[in-house]
C-alpha cells in the first residue's frame, strides 16, 4: 500500500509530459565564432527534439545549409530584407565580418520561405504576414497550409514548444521586389511599399518550462513588463541592440533590467562587426550593452550552441 501511494505521489509531482533538460541556442551568422554586422538567425531547440529558426534573414545559406539539420517551424519577427531574407550567402566565412558576400538573391520568395519549403517546415507569424507567405509556400510547391497565424493573444503549438506573438514598435512594409507582377514595379517606381500588417516579436515557451523572448525589432513597450515579464515569465530574451532601427545599448539595458528582468540576454541584431577573434570589439554597441546591463549578457557567436536551464541560465557553451 505504501509502495502504491508513493507511486501515486510521484505521478502527480512529475507529470508525463514534463521534460528535463535544457534548451539551445545556435545562432548562425555570416562567420564561424564570431557576432556579426548582418547577424540575425538563431535556431532553438527544444529538449523533445524540436528545431525553430528565427529570423532566418540573410547569413543563412538556404535550406541547403548544413548548419540548420532538421527545421520543424520558421518565425518571421517582419518582413523587412535582413530579416525575411532578399539575399543570402552562399557559403559561411565569405567576404568580411562587417560586410558578408551575399551573392544569391531570392526574391521574390525569400530566403526564409524558401528554406521552410525546403525543410517542409511550418512557418508560424503575426499578423497578414501569414497570407503573404502561403502564397509564396504554394508558389514553391509547399503546403501552403504549413503556414499559421498566432495574433496577439494567441499561441501555436509545435511539437513541445508553444509561441505566441507580441507587439514591437517598428514597420512591416514589404519591397515591390517581393511582389510579383505590375503591382510589384509599381510600388518600386513610387518608393512605396507593402503593409502585410504590424511587426512582431514572439514569446517560445518550452517543454522543460523556459520561457524566451524573442523581441524583433523593436523600441520600448509597455508589453514588455505586462506581457512578456508579468504574464509568460520570460526568463531568457534575445534582444536586438543595433540603434536607430530599433532599441540602442542603452534603451535595450532598460528593456532588459527594469522591464523584463529575465535571468540572461543574448544581444542581436547590433549592425557591426561585434567580435573579433571571438571577443567584443571595445567600443562597440555590443560592448556598451553588457556594461550597461546588470543581466547576465551572451554574445551569439556564430554557430556556438548555447544551452539554458528553466530559470534562463546557461549551463553550457557560454
Amino acid at each position: 500500500m505504501r509502495k502504491l501511494l508513493a507511486i501515486l505521489i510521484l505521478s502527480v509531482a512529475t507529470p508525463a509530459t514534463a521534460q528535463t533538460g535544457g534548451v539551445s541556442v545556435t545562432p548562425l551568422g555570416s562567420h564561424d565564432g564570431e557576432f556579426c554586422a548582418l547577424d540575425r538567425a538563431m535556431v532553438f531547440e527544444d529538449p523533445d527534439g524540436t528545431r525553430i529558426l528565427y529570423d532566418a534573414g540573410r547569413t543563412v545559406a538556404g535550406a541547403e545549409d548544413p548548419r540548420l539539420g532538421n527545421i520543424d517551424a520558421v518565425l518571421v519577427s517582419h518582413v523587412h530584407g535582413d530579416h525575411l531574407g532578399d539575399k543570402r550567402i552562399e557559403a559561411v566565412n565569405s567576404g568580411e565580418c562587417g560586410s558578408p558576400e551575399m551573392p544569391v538573391v531570392t526574391t521574390p520568395n525569400s530566403n526564409s520561405a524558401e528554406i521552410a519549403a525546403g525543410k517542409n517546415a511550418k512557418i508560424v507569424v503575426g499578423s497578414e504576414m501569414a497570407q503573404f507567405f502561403s502564397n509564396k509556400i504554394g508558389k514553391l510547391g509547399g503546403d501552403a497550409s504549413s503556414v499559421q497565424l498566432v495574433r496577439f493573444g494567441a499561441s501555436r503549438k509545435v511539437g513541445g514548444v508553444s509561441i505566441t506573438t507580441v507587439p514591437a514598435v517598428h514597420s512591416n512594409g514589404l519591397s515591390g521586389d517581393f511582389i510579383e507582377g505590375r503591382l510589384g514595379e509599381d510600388l518600386k517606381e513610387a518608393g512605396l511599399n507593402a503593409y502585410v500588417g504590424p511587426p512582431t516579436g514572439y514569446v517560445l515557451t518550452f517543454s522543460n518550462g523556459l520561457s524566451v523572448y524573442l523581441s524583433g525589432d523593436t523600441g520600448v513597450t509597455a508589453e514588455q513588463e505586462t506581457v512578456v515579464r508579468r504574464q509568460y515569465g520570460a526568463r531568457l530574451v534575445v534582444m536586438n541592440i543595433g540603434d536607430v532601427f530599433t532599441t540602442g545599448p542603452t534603451e535595450a539595458a532598460f528593456v532588459i533590467d527594469e522591464l523584463v528582468k529575465p535571468g540572461s540576454v543574448i544581444p542581436s541584431h547590433a549592425n557591426e562587426p561585434a567580435t573579433e577573434n571571438g571577443e567584443v570589439v571595445a567600443g562597440s554597441k555590443t560592448a556598451a550593452f553588457i556594461e550597461a546591463t546588470t543581466t547576465a549578457a551572451h554574445v551569439p557567436l556564430s554557430g556556438r550552441t548555447m544551452t539554458f536551464d528553466a530559470e534562463g541560465t546557461c549551463t553550457d557553451g557560454c
